[in-house]
């Protein structure tokens, strides 16, 4: 039931406090992590400067996140102006991985245009792909095969994470959210999105095609069997969160129990879903296979997917009028992204179940893709687990994960870091459960040094 008046001003500051706390405390664990992330010595860039023991650069990207938490109306004001800050404070004092000024910046994207290239494409094909599932009535067809009660909410999330295991997380989450938004009549909780978040990063966390990090790992020529066994953890997270999020959203608005009389499928429309999504895990998996160098050097798999998009606009066009709205969304993704590939991160803490839980954390609101890099780098973790930690952990806050900033272009009130962590708290639970219950049962295996 929505709340209103005096109720409604209590629980709008009480989550912003909630954002605030959160932010707080993900913000200080990376804080607190600085020393130990900062480099030791040596490279082309000087010593970043320090103060009070902590790198300025660190401050600044806390700072940014602060500032993404209070003011969630202009999260891509805040994420370009901390963007613009560090880069400035870098160029003047510090330099970059690859060397100092505008020589060090230029060389510093283009060690990273290749992954914001691949979100880029990805963020903005898969808004076109969500709008042409909408548009085929498959969404609106599904209370048929769902359950009526809160059962209905929780085959939804299983569904989710199932597809995510053979496509790109952000593709499951915005079917899962496109479908949710038809079945419960656009009135989907912000706790049920934040599951959706996290069950389609938990789904993708075990397998290698399923996540960014994944691919990583299995690039770097590790065996995919190693990364299996996130799969105890993930499907524990999904029980643990995935249960409430159904009862909060049964709650809320309950499962629309019918279909549309008279609705008739848009089977092209199915195909043209179908076309995009199967050419972006041959895209994947083909170049890992046999081109694995071309991964480094171009966006193979956002390429791909353009190009299924171009191609397949022949049978049904494309909704090309709703990429500005989602332009922002993924420009601000893709500040953050650039903001924490300028931190000075290059050592990780010594390889340790301990650490990899807090890599989780600390993925909630730093990339996970430089930490997953230099893990492989420094070797001696057990994969599985890192998997889950670093593919689950952001969905702990809407901005953690590409999925999470993807699923805000639906619902943009989920933009909001107080109400996300409030009404998704089961999402944090299922994600420390899942990971002790992995300890538990499979231990701590780590790797040798790769």
């Amino acid at each position: 039931m929505a709340r209103t008046g005096a109720s409604a001003r209590a629980w709008g500051g009480a989550s912003q406090y909630a954002g605030l706390a959160v932010a707080g405390a993900a913000a200080a664990l990376l804080l607190a992590s600085g020393p130990a992330l900062a480099a030791a010595g040596g490279g082309l860039a000087p010593e970043p400067l320090v103060l009070f023991g902590i790198p300025v650069d660190f401050i600044l990207f806390a700072a940014t996140l602060l500032s993404v938490a209070l003011f969630h109306h202009y999260t891509l004001h805040v994420a370009l102006t901390g963007l613009a800050a560090i880069t400035i404070y870098k160029l003047a004092f510090t330099g970059f991985k690859f060397g100092t000024g505008i020589a060090g910046l230029v060389g510093h994207m283009q060690h990273e245009w290749v992954i914001l290239a691949n979100l880029f494409c990805l963020l903005m094909g898969f808004a076109l792909l969500s709008r042409h599932f909408e548009r085929s009535n498959v969404p609106e067809a599904m209370p048929a095969y769902l359950p009526d009660d809160w059962k209905g909410g929780f085959a939804l999330l299983a569904i989710v994470f199932v597809m995510s295991a053979f496509l790109d997380n952000i593709a499951a989450a915005l079917i899962g959210g496109t479908i949710a938004k038809h079945v419960y009549k656009s009135r989907v909780h912000i706790g049920f999105v934040a599951a959706i978040v996290a069950a389609s990063n938990a789904g993708g966390s075990g397998s290698v095609v399923g996540d960014t990090t994944t691919t990583m790992i299995w690039i770097a020529g590790i065996s995919p069997l190693k990364v299996l066994g996130a799969y105890v953890a993930a499907a524990t997270a999904l029980l643990v969160f995935g249960i409430p999020a159904a009862l909060q959203q049964h709650r809320y608005q309950p499962i629309l129990k019918d279909p549309t009389p008279g609705l008739v499928i848009d089977w092209a429309r199915v195909g043209v879903v179908v076309a995009i999504l199967v050419t972006a895990v041959a895209a994947n998996v083909t170049a890992n296979l046999y081109f694995p160098v071309l991964l480094d050097n171009l966006p193979v798999i956002g390429l791909a997917v353009v190009a299924a998009i171009l191609v397949t606009g022949l049978i049904r066009r494309p909704d090309w009028e709703i990429l500005p709205e989602n332009f922002k969304g993924t420009i601000f993704l893709l500040a953050l992204v650039t903001c924490a590939s300028m931190m000075p991160v290059e050592k990780l803490p010594a390889a340790s179940w301990p650490t990899t839980l807090g890599l989780g954390f600390v993925s909630s609101v730093f990339d996970n893709i430089p930490l997953t890099e230099l893990a492989i780098k420094q070797g001696g973790y057990d994969w599985g687990m890192l998997a889950y930690a670093v593919g689950f952990g952001g969905s702990m806050i809407w901005f953690g994960s590409s999925a999470g900033v993807a699923i805000s272009n639906i619902f943009p009130e989920a933009r909001s870091i107080g109400r996300w962590v409030a009404n998704g708290w089961h999402v944090a639970l299922g994600y420390v459960i899942g990971f002790f219950v992995l300890l538990a049962l499979l231990g701590w295996h780590p790797d040798a040094p790769h």
